[in-house]
């Protein structure tokens, strides 16, 4: 008669099943316990990302607003003028959204196309609400030469279609011209390109300099005593402790012509006078790297204490020079660290506001500047959402880069 294993009897599968059950039940309550804080997140951070990036390719505006326009403009080709229906369709509308309040988000929405769009459908509007003419199309061209003209229907044509790639080829300094090709703006309007750019050049220039600064004072917080490396620390830890508004007004006032950095200067004879360290890249690079000095401190940091001194002490001892055994033993070992301190650092700096608002000048916008001007100025969430979608993809991209050419889930963060 054949022997059962151990783990084939009946108390052996009573066993694995209770230890199945058991874990079930832990699983669940770990699920329950995160509950909350996955609908906390779900509804705080995801769902506001993805309903804004969701607006780069709405247009609601025109089709929520008119949809008799909407329907008829669907059904025109797009040569010449429309017909008398649409023409129709256009008063019936003007005067539906003037009695709904939104007639000004529609004029305002086509406003991005032609800036002269809103005083059009504004003045044709006070028309249509006083008159009734037999024939709508005569009367609007009278009104107006533009309404014959098919390139301000064609116009109409693109606010009524949704999704739209307006707001995602704008973002890229590229728009959609009448005949219906993709062209690139004029010159004079085209900024979003040279932002990305201006964006991604300061953060590596902040990166860079963060990593020249933050190596030594991590390698010398690591190898001091304890006691003197903890009191130390605090001038790294101190920082997190104090508002972000707080330490760029303080570079405000220090960088100033007449503040204490050109003061010092000047009392030192080092300068003959007032050095322009505001208002221009200088101050944006000063007051970032100032900030995010920190992160890359700590990334090293925590990184070079698990770093044996052995190591370089062996190599010296095998007749290398200390300056070699530091590069080629000790440096290999931290970079773990000075990747995980470069990404953070780079990361982080691409999205930055309030910095670049109160230290850089007019040449030093980066792109979260102009999507808070979009969301709080001129009231264009289309755009906004375009520019923080390619921002979004931009950072997805470096860190798939990132992941495949270092191994960030390799790198430790302490």
């Amino acid at each position: 008669m054949r022997t059962l294993p151990s783990n084939e009897t009946p108390s052996g599968f009573a066993g694995r099943a209770a230890f199945r059950k058991a874990r079930q039940r832990a699983s669940a309550r770990a699920f329950l316990l995160a509950f909350p804080l996955l609908v906390f997140l779900l509804a705080t951070f995801i769902a506001p990302i993805a309903i804004l990036l969701a607006r780069s390719v709405q247009n609601p505006e025109v089709p929520a607003s008119m949809p008799e326009l909407t329907h008829a403009l669907r059904a025109w080709d797009g040569n010449g003028v429309p017909g008398e229906g649409a023409f129709a369709a256009l008063a019936s509308g003007l005067v539906q959204a003037s009695q709904s309040g939104q007639l000004g988000t529609v004029a305002r929405r086509l406003n991005f196309y032609q800036p002269e769009f809103r005083s059009l459908l504004m003045k044709t509007a006070r028309t249509v609400r006083s008159q009734t003419p037999a024939a709508w199309k005569p009367a609007l061209i009278e009104l107006d030469p533009r309404w014959g003209e098919s390139d301000t229907w064609r116009f109409l044509k693109r606010a009524a279609t949704s999704p739209t790639p307006d707001y995602l080829l704008n973002a890229v300094d590229a728009q959609v011209s009448p005949d219906g090709t993709i062209a690139p703006v004029a010159a004079d309007s085209a900024v979003y390109r040279a932002a990305f750019s201006r964006t991604v050049w300061i953060g590596a220039t902040v990166t860079l300099v963060c990593l020249v600064l933050g190596y030594p004072v991590a390698y010398l917080l690591a190898n001091l005593p304890a006691k003197q490396s903890n009191r130390l620390m605090l001038f790294v830890i101190v920082p997190f402790w104090t508002s972000l508004l707080v330490r760029t007004t303080s570079w405000y006032v220090l960088l100033q012509p007449a503040g204490v950095v050109n003061s010092t200067l000047g009392r030192l004879g080092l300068a003959s006078h007032p050095l322009p360290l505001i208002f221009n890249r200088t101050g944006v690079l000063i007051g970032m790297t100032h900030i995010l000095l920190p992160y890359m401190v700590l990334a090293i940091y925590s990184v070079m204490k698990s770093v044996s001194p052995v190591y370089v002490r062996a190599a010296q001892s095998l007749g290398a020079h200390p300056v070699v055994a530091f590069v080629r033993v000790y440096i290999p070992q931290t970079l773990p660290g000075v990747g995980a301190g470069c990404f953070l650092v780079f990361v982080l700096a691409l999205g930055y506001y309030i910095t670049p608002a109160l230290l850089g000048g007019a040449g030093d916008e980066m792109i979260s500047q102009l999507i808070a001007s979009q969301t709080n100025e001129q009231l264009n969430w289309g755009l906004a959402g375009a520019l923080s979608a390619y921002l979004v993809i931009f950072t997805a991209v470096f860190y798939f880069l990132f992941n495949r050419l270092v191994g960030i889930d390799r790198l430790r963060f302490g």
